[in-house]
């Protein structure tokens, strides 16, 4: 099979049935082999039922139903599961991705050799302060922290070769950073191509302020895990080496001015230079518990599925 299309989605049953006529139409008119596979993240409007007329008229078309709201990253990461294609597209649902960008991404994919394609929505059709101004903002630190210079890493718009899709673990609110991950994870062929973005048709946006607050904490966290994820103890390791050394430094200090040069003088315990001793000594030594932790944890942990699906169409 060509192509996978993952498209997540959340309360959009009025743009289902134009978004899957016009993939259908670009997959045709290109002669690709495909299929379009609907992950239904808990919507409370009639998605689910289009789907599945969807599914009846089209044999190509398959469905994951969750049973609740599990967010963005489950539904990827369960359409990433099924997925059969040599290529995935994935976008979003709201008919603001162009599914005639679909032909181009599929060939620099496999003409191009490239891991990933991100697209980048060089011309958006939001809201300059509620989106387009702290999406500028997020972007930038996402690039500066990550090392991975793209654009855009929020554009739901994105071609991955099958490779990358199955050896990326995408969890919590982390589709935001797939790149960092493939990356992470040794694919390193990663660009971006300037897609069309359009106006919502219907409906309104699922995604407030609060996702860049979110995306920013996340940010933190992803650039933790790249660097120190398989090897906690080097981080905590060095924060604790630190911190019992100044300790050390301070206690010994203290040490030999009492013994050799005032010895006669105040108590040790009356000199504010103890309880920075203690203090750093103290705090060094639980850095050093905190990183084996990290080392046990990270060799005994057992994968742990984060939704339940529900229903399934034509798997």
């Amino acid at each position: 099979m060509n192509i996978s299309v993952v498209i997540p989605l959340l309360n959009e049953q009025e743009s289902l049935t134009e978004l899957h006529d016009w993939i259908a139409r670009v997959m045709q008119s290109n002669h690709f082999s495909y299929e379009i596979i609907f992950i239904d993240d808990g919507s409370t409007d009639d998605s689910w039922n289009t789907i599945q007329q969807l599914s009846q008229k089209d044999e190509n078309v398959k469905g994951i139903r969750f049973l609740k709201n599990f967010g963005k990253s489950q539904a990827l990461h369960a359409g990433f599961e099924k997925a059969n294609g040599n290529v995935i597209i994935t976008m979003d649902a709201d008919l603001q991705d162009n599914p005639d960008e679909i032909p181009e991404l599929y060939s620099m994919i496999v003409n191009d050799k490239f891991d990933l394609v991100s697209g980048w929505k060089k011309k958006r059709y939001d809201s300059f302060l509620s989106k387009n101004l702290p999406s500028k903002l997020f972007n930038w630190a996402a690039r500066k922290t990550s090392g991975v210079k793209l654009h855009d890493f929020n554009c739901g718009l994105k071609a991955y070769h099958k490779n990358v899709v199955k050896n990326i673990d995408v969890n919590g609110e982390m589709h935001r950073y797939i790149p960092v991950l493939a990356k992470a994870e040794g694919f390193s062929k990663i660009t971006e191509k300037v897609v069309l973005h359009q106006a919502r048709k219907y409906g309104e946006t699922k995604f407030g302020m609060d996702r860049f607050i979110h995306g920013f904490l996340d940010l933190i966290t992803i650039w933790f895990l790249s660097r120190f994820g398989k090897r906690p103890m080097h981080l905590f390791g060095a924060l604790g080496f630190f911190m019992f050394a100044i300790g050390f430094g301070f206690a010994l200090y203290l040490g030999i001015d009492k013994l050799f040069i005032h010895q006669t003088g105040r108590l040790i315990t009356q000199r504010p230079q103890f309880y920075i001793a203690l203090v750093t000594m103290i705090i060094g030594t639980q850095f050093f518990v905190a990183g084996f932790l990290g080392e046990i944890i990270l060799r005994t942990k057992t994968d742990k599925r984060r939704y339940l699906v529900k229903d399934e169409l034509n798997f």
